[in-house]
């Protein structure tokens, strides 16, 4: 089973402006260069992800995914992320790949095992496999096997739109639930909440939640 894994990254220095209360600028920068990093590095460990293919704005974000092997896709036009996603996937369909993988880049306790297992569950297409957050609103992860199964519909109440759109496709769908993939870091309680998981999250969050 080949997959290529697709993570979108929004303008590093406007990301995580929900966690200004408890963060300065640069100090929210450096935590999404860590999460980024951390996200390539773990995909890098997989042997069936064939590519990871970044797409971004973020010249910053691109040039830090290719140092770490990925290859990117710059986003242009107005901010469309589910567009960019489809554009995405239509290039990994005409390398025949078995599988998509959407993954944001904000998982700080991803692992390689949790990921090898949501890919697992993709073996027996055609399937969906969706890994909601903690609050079961967004989707932290979305495996389309084969690509582009169902509509994107990242944004507000994702989960449980992708949910209907993989109903109503008619496909096997399958519902992951995770720790490593549960947890998003998008609100200062997000922060607390890593805290008290450490030492897990130590190598991505050690400067920030000091």
């Amino acid at each position: 089973m080949t997959v290529w894994a697709i993570v979108p990254v929004k303008p590093l220095r406007r990301a995580k402006s929900r966690l200004a209360s408890v963060l300065s600028k640069e100090d929210r920068l450096e935590l999404s260069q860590r999460m980024l990093t951390h996200t390539l590095e773990v995909l890098g460990e997989i042997p069936s992800i064939e590519r990871t293919l970044v797409v971004s704005r973020d010249s910053r974000a691109l040039a830090l995914a290719r140092k770490l092997g990925a290859r990117t896709v710059t986003e242009r036009g107005s901010p469309q992320l589910n567009r960019a996603l489809v554009r995405a996937t239509l290039v990994a369909r005409r390398y025949n790949v078995s599988a998509v993988l959407v993954l944001p880049a904000d998982l700080p306790l991803l692992t390689r095992e949790d990921i090898e297992s949501l890919i697992a569950r993709g073996s027996d297409p055609p399937v969906v496999v969706i890994a909601p957050d903690r609050r079961r609103s967004g989707t932290n992860a979305l495996l389309s096997s084969p690509p582009g199964l169902i509509e994107y519909a990242f944004g507000p109440q994702s989960f449980p739109h992708h949910l209907e759109h993989a109903r109503a496709a008619g496909v096997r769908l399958e519902v992951c639930e995770l720790p490593s993939l549960a947890l998003d870091v998008d609100m200062p309680e997000d922060l607390l909440r890593l805290e008290s998981e450490r030492p897990a999250a130590a190598r991505v969050t050690d400067s920030e939640t000091r």
